[in-house]
This record gives C-alpha cells, structure tokens and sequence, in this order.
C-alpha cells in the first residue's frame, strides 16, 4: 500500500489515515447537516426523523447496519448500526440519494 507510514509505540498506522481515538468515525471537522433547518445530524434519531419527513422508511433488520428505503425509487441508505463508526463515505450516500436536504460540511 502507498503512502505515508508512522511508527508510534511499537504500533504502524498510515499517516493519512482517520485520527486515532475517532473509532472509524467520519474524518474530524466534517459534520451531516439537514439544510432546510440547520440542524446538525448527532445520532440516528435524529437521521431517522428528517429522513421520515421525506417518505424514506426503515428497511430489514440487519444487525451491523441501518438502512433506509423509499417506496417510490430503489434507493437504499446504509449506515453502520454504532454511530460512532459513521465515515464520510456514509453521509454523502445519504447527500446524494436527498439531493438538496443533507449537505457535509466543516464542523
């Protein structure tokens, strides 16, 4: 694999990857806003309620992942069940599937 490596304390981690601490978390200072109120998505619940709002509707029961669907297309949202491990990759699935509701930004 390329790129940059760091040896620390007997341990190697590439140098670009995600903070260590972050637990796979989206990379720090990116946050999943729901545009049309401002409001910074913190957990599933509040995911769940703005998606709610637009017809998406909770789909199976997976036990490693949440997913959403909407009747009306065959798009389906799939985020890791631990918010925790929430990435950058996980909000712009949900950005690009809610065109013009949910934008990324710098916290």
């Amino acid at each position: 694999m390329s790129g940059v490596w760091v040896f620390e304390g007997g341990m190697v981690r590439r140098a670009d990857s995600e903070a260590p601490g972050t637990g796979g978390a989206a990379r720090p200072g990116k946050v999943l806003v729901h545009v049309p109120s401002g409001e910074v998505v913190t957990s599933y619940e509040v995911l769940e309620r703005r998606l709610r709002e637009l017809g998406w509707e909770r789909y199976l029961n997976d036990p490693c992942l949440l997913q959403f669907h909407q009747r009306s297309t065959v798009h389906l949202i799939s985020v890791p069940r631990d918010f925790a491990r929430l990435k950058l990759v996980h909000m712009h699935d949900v950005v690009v599937k809610t065109r013009n509701v949910f934008q990324v930004r710098d916290a």
